[in-house]
């Protein structure tokens, strides 16, 4: 048997530097997001930077399928809360769309002009809006910290009206962080402020699951193994407090082109969140 122990916290939670080519990203994500958002402005299925609150960063972006929406898909962005927009995903609602649901992917005030806890509050917002545009089920997926914040929204106590909160059929955590408490150990603290009561209080691991929600926990199996068990270790806890969970490794797939399934109608990951 291998032991394990860390002891560089920030480069376990480092990724373009183990990946070839990673200084590609997150630019790589500019242009196809920004000729999608034009493409469907073009044909009047895009409402950009819709107010869902107060501060500057409180706007969404909502893309409309060709016919009556089927029910709403809301994607949730990474950055380890404290970097980039909703402006580098939009290609990402391809798939959804294609099945004929709504997208609606929010931007967020970022760390350290917030805390962790805030941002929650605001993506609640931000999903309750959208929730009020578009009428029938509810997905959830988001990417990395985004994973995170939507695993949250699924949690008991989620700061989320009810009646919307009975909405969600499905929550799909992409390489999603669901424990907190390492992250206090990394560099990046500096900016996030993470301490012992907020990650008990946010962390989705360290809390009960929403009563009948379903959750898939999905990771690139290339990625660094902090979030493989990250990925793993909210399935498994969620699974023994009666939610209905699956854990997912995609093979071959890293931290950044683990999200490219989303564009795809056909790929494994839009089916899974569809459930179609």
């Amino acid at each position: 048997m291998l032991s394990r122990h860390i002891e560089d916290w920030s480069d376990a939670y480092t990724n373009g530097a183990h990946i070839p080519g990673g200084d590609r990203w997150p630019a790589a994500w500019m242009e196809p997001a920004q000729s999608f958002r034009e493409q469907l402005a073009a044909q009047g299925r895009a409402k950009i930077d819709l107010a869902y609150g107060d501060a500057a960063r409180n706007r969404l972006d909502l893309f409309l399928p060709e016919a009556s929406p089927r029910g709403l898909v809301v994607f949730v962005h990474g950055g380890y809360w404290m970097g980039l927009d909703k402006s580098y995903w939009s290609h990402l609602a391809a798939g959804p769309l294609a099945h004929g649901y709504a997208v609606a992917m929010p931007s967020y005030t970022l760390c350290p002009d917030i805390r962790i806890s805030g941002i929650t509050r605001e993506v609640a917002s931000a999903i309750a809006f959208a929730a009020g545009e578009i009428d029938g089920p509810l997905m959830l997926t988001g990417h990395s910290a985004g994973g995170h914040l939507v695993s949250r929204m699924a949690s008991a106590g989620a700061p989320m009206p009810e009646a919307v909160q009975a909405r969600i059929r499905h929550v799909v955590s992409i390489s999603g962080v669901h424990d907190l408490r390492p992250l206090m150990r990394t560099g990046m603290n500096a900016t996030l402020h993470i301490d012992e009561a907020e990650a008990l209080a946010e962390s989705p691991a360290l809390l009960q699951p929403h009563e009948g929600i379903r959750l898939t926990c999905w990771v690139g199996g290339a990625e660094r193994a902090e979030f493989l068990r990250q990925n793993a270790l909210l399935a498994n806890i969620w699974t023994g407090l009666g939610a209905r969970t699956a854990a997912v490794a995609e093979p071959d797939r890293h931290h950044f082109n683990v999200i490219d399934g989303l564009a795809d109608p056909d790929h494994p990951l839009t089916r899974t969140l569809l459930g179609d």
